[in-house]
């Protein structure tokens, strides 16, 4: 399981750090906001455990941010805030539990247990209600009624899987997408083939989709899945 940290108090994060790494944890950290809310943004966490207050973006902003793109990564605020106030302008903003600052290290096990327990931790994307007949993410476009795309005004025609792939990876730009969240999508259970199905899908879709002199589209997170967008905007892989 993957953890992110993020908290100011570098004093506090190293021994939770070791303590939950100890416990078989994974875990990441950041010590600001803006870091922070990158890594949350670009990598793939079972849990965010949040600062309230934190230099650069407050976990707050950050918490609230993620669930307005569909994040819905399980999120437990550590802070000293601890008026009615404060934890309902928490739990509003789309965090899952709330633990107040001082604490004891048991109860936060408890707590990082149960998150990961639930089952809205499986799905970190909100999945789209059904997908937009046409889509555009940089200089590429999709109609997804003809299977056809465009890029530097070059038509691409698209089988029906490659139309469902790029689609679904469209709908969620500079987000990690894993394997097994792609392929079930694009097959169901029953139908599912060969492990390597999804690997030459993307080979594919990147022989058609892919320009001369124009920024790849389709990059690969290796052992987790793939990201599609630009990354020349400065966006780390």
């Amino acid at each position: 399981m993957q953890i992110l940290l993020v908290d100011d108090e570098i004093e506090m994060t190293q021994p939770v750090a070791q303590i939950l790494q100890r416990e078989g944890y994974e875990v990441s950290m950041a010590h600001d906001g803006t870091t922070g809310n990158q890594m949350a943004i670009l990598g793939s966490f079972d849990l965010l455990i949040l600062d309230w207050m934190l230099p650069g973006i407050s976990g707050l902003e950050i918490c609230r941010s993620l669930r307005q793109q569909g994040n819905m990564t399980p999120v437990l605020f550590l802070t000293a805030k601890d008026t009615l106030d404060d934890r309902v302008n928490g739990l509003d903003a789309g965090a899952d539990d709330y633990l107040i600052k001082p604490f004891e290290l048991r109860e936060l096990l408890a707590r990082v247990r149960a998150l990961l327990r639930r089952p809205s931790q499986i799905s970190q994307v909100a999945e789209p209600i059904s997908t937009p007949p046409s889509l555009k993410v940089q200089d590429l476009e999709l109609n997804v009624n003809d299977r056809m795309a465009h890029r530097s005004g070059r038509g691409i025609d698209l089988s029906e899987k490659e139309t469902q792939l790029l689609a679904y990876l469209m709908q969620f730009p500079n987000q990690l997408l894993t394997h097994d969240r792609i392929s079930a999508h694009l097959w169901k259970s029953e139908e599912r083939p060969a492990s390597n199905a999804l690997a030459a899908q993307i080979r594919l879709l990147r022989r058609k989709i892919e320009s001369p002199g124009r920024p790849e589209l389709i990059h690969t997170v290796y052992g987790r899945g793939y990201r599609f967008g630009s990354m020349d905007d400065g966006t780390p892989e």
